[in-house]
């Protein structure tokens, strides 16, 4: 009869329903889920113009920033007496820090010379608290890195400092750094009596123990100082952030080249992009910083060695 079958339709659809809401949450239709788009892959280099590319040209803080800029550089790595200098003359570290917001500048890295790691101990605590004062600076304006070297123990007639003291030395700065924001690396100079060559800095950063310790190395002071690059992958990835190129003529030994022969990579003998093989890291981007003092360079106009700096760096990395 119509009336029971209504009834028996209705009992069907009502089991149905009560069955549905005791099945396990699994057994329920789920909404699709959003695919995860991929992680960005950071790009292996970031090319940086150290200013000591245009330092002979003597343009003050401020310009050299804008001739970066106007060569297409996003980092720099400034020099700490150049910043001084413009506070002398009436600038703010306020200032300062609008205009590279402005430029769309970063600063990578600072170049300094406290003596922090001398022998005599009242040269050193001076040398400390010189540092301390120029990585507040340095915080002021952004910039999260500091040049460290043997400054006071380079020169050929300098003691040789036991490396155990060094890493000590190295780590109470590491633990200014840690008051300040600003890492000091540890720069390797291959012309120095300290901190000579790669297996020094290495043994340095490791035993000082501290979690921040990094290295500052460079393409001409691994030749000069006679470090191999086959070593290279021995430090470690994370203690590299920032590194030096360049490049050196081959009419010249390791023993008699000097700072002011260095020249734009690709134009020279050094093994450029075999080294940065050696350094690139998957996983974080590694400031390749151009480091000159060629005076044949600051003879010429200051935006145009900017510009070059740029191209030549560009196919370095090309194939990297």
């Amino acid at each position: 009869m119509p009336h029971s079958v209504t009834r028996r339709q209705l009992m069907a659809t009502l089991t149905t329903a009560a069955g549905a809401s005791f099945l396990p949450a699994s057994a329920a239709p789920q909404p699709a889920e959003p695919s995860l788009a991929p992680l960005a892959t950071p790009p292996p280099f970031i090319l940086c113009l150290n200013m000591s590319t245009i330092r002979g040209h003597k343009l003050g803080l401020v310009k050299e920033l804008e001739t970066a800029s106007k060569a297409g550089f996003k980092s720099v790595e400034i020099w700490i007496d150049s910043l001084q200098e413009y506070l002398k003359s009436g600038g703010t570290t306020a200032d300062l820090r609008k205009r590279l917001a402005d430029l769309t500048i970063r600063v990578e890295n600072a170049i300094g010379f406290a003596p922090w790691i001398v022998d005599d101990e009242a040269v050193r605590a001076k040398g400390v608290d010189q540092l301390k004062r120029e990585m507040e600076l340095l915080a002021q304006i952004g910039c999260k890195r500091v040049a460290t070297p043997s400054v006071g123990a380079q020169a050929p007639d300098a003691p040789v400092i036991d490396l155990r003291k060094a890493a000590e030395r190295y780590r109470a700065i590491l633990e200014v750094g840690d008051q300040t924001g600003v890492v000091p690396q540890l720069e390797m100079w291959g012309f120095a009596k300290n901190l000579t060559k790669l297996s020094d800095v290495m043994y340095v950063a490791v035993e000082s123990g501290h979690p921040s310790a990094r290295l500052l190395l460079d393409i001409y002071h691994m030749f000069k100082g006679g470090s191999s690059i086959d070593s290279l992958p021995l430090i470690g990835k994370p203690a590299i952030e920032v590194f030096h190129v360049n490049d050196y003529p081959a009419n010249l030994t390791r023993q008699a080249i000097g700072d002011a022969d260095r020249v734009y990579p690709g134009d020279g003998v050094a093994p450029i992009q075999e080294t940065l093989k050696r350094i690139k890291d998957p996983n974080k981007s590694i400031v390749l910083s151009l480091e000159v003092f060629n005076k044949n360079y600051y003879a010429q106009d200051a935006l145009t060695v900017a510009k070059t700096s740029m191209e030549k760096m560009k196919k370095m990395i090309a194939g990297v």
